[in-house]
């Protein structure tokens, strides 16, 4: 059920590139869409390959940090998965960051579907750009300064309650994340601050919050999947629900319901950000009981054991999403 392909092409057409399949009732011919999973990690996924080939869709398989397109060739696929992620630099590939940048912006030319294009992308590797959302989307976020050096990173803290917060701008599973109790602490370390791979930090200040958790949203095609209390231990900041981001940190994942202006506010952001799937973090102020949101994960890693924490399992309800699609472009063809 499985292809994978070493070359990937655009083009602006797509005559004779789509296969057919015929209705065994009336005999009817028609077109069948094409499905092709953009991915990097080599462990994250394999529940998403599993759920497909259930399902009996085909897919390729388009691997991220070894990639090669033409601009000039005919045969695309109907439908592309998005499924890059912002902390490949910490597995050594921000080639790749760069590469499916371009990729998607091919796609997008080309008018080839793709769930979490380009836009979506966009938000993926820039924390900046997604505090920016969030404010359009009604939400509080912390006070936060840029830098794009370590000699600016105290001018980017002026005016900003330590402690605070230095984290990459693009960043992924608590990597680079660090916390600073004063200017002092901040100036001495500055030297040993991660900017990642494009050279932007972000300070931020840092919001006490209630009882220490933090809680996930997870949305699919503009509805609420499910939402998690995140309880953390405090030996780090990676709060990745996948079994493959198991790390020192140890969070507990609980399933809640989300406090209902902050369940309006996550799904704001997704309309606006034009995204198909995403986990949308926020925390709840102790002192003002305010949710303030953090953090946008656009590939959205869905919780381990999901069945026994949320239940059910949500690549099925994701596999379900990809057929409607599907079958919608296939019916266009």
């Amino acid at each position: 059920m499985r292809r994978t392909t070493p070359r990937i092409s655009a083009t602006l057409t797509r005559a004779n590139c789509c296969p057919k399949e015929r209705n065994p009732r009336t005999g009817a011919e028609r077109h069948v869409a094409r499905l092709a999973i953009l991915y990097e990690h080599p462990e994250w996924f394999r529940p998403l390959f599993d759920a497909l080939a259930r399902a009996g869709i085909p897919f390729e398989q388009w691997r991220a940090d070894s990639l090669a397109f033409g601009l000039d060739e005919t045969d695309l696929p109907d439908l592309v998965f998005n499924r890059m992620s912002a902390s490949a630099t910490w597995r050594g590939h921000a080639h790749a960051q760069f590469a499916v940048r371009e990729l998607l912006a091919v796609l997008e030319a080309r008018r080839v579907a793709v769930v979490n294009g380009a836009p979506a992308y966009e938000l993926e590797i820039s924390k900046v750009r997604q505090m920016e959302l969030f404010r359009r989307a009604g939400a509080r976020v912390p006070r936060t300064g840029v830098a794009n050096c370590p000699k600016q990173l105290m001018q980017a803290a002026r005016g900003l309650a330590f402690p605070v917060m230095v984290k990459p701008n693009c960043g992924g599973a608590g990597a680079g994340v660090r916390r600073f109790d004063s200017p002092a602490q901040l100036e001495a370390a500055a030297g040993e601050a991660e900017f990642g791979c494009d050279n932007v930090a972000l300070v931020q200040e840092h919001i006490p919050s209630r009882d220490g958790a933090c809680y996930r949203i997870e949305i699919l095609d503009g509805q609420v999947l499910y939402c998690l209390k995140v309880q953390r231990d405090g030996a780090g900041y990676n709060l990745c629900p996948a079994d493959a981001c198991a790390s020192a940190s140890k969070p507990v994942f609980t399933r809640c319901e989300p406090l209902p202006e902050a369940e309006t506010i996550a799904l704001n952001a997704a309309r606006l950000g034009r995204i198909d799937l995403c986990g949308v973090e926020y925390i709840i102020d102790h002192r003002t009981g305010e949710p303030v949101f953090y953090d946008l994960n656009v590939l959205s890693n869905f919780v381990a054991n999901a069945r026994e924490v949320v239940g059910f399992d949500p690549h099925e309800r994701l596999v379900e999403y990809l057929g409607r699609r599907l079958h919608a472009l296939g019916r266009a063809l």
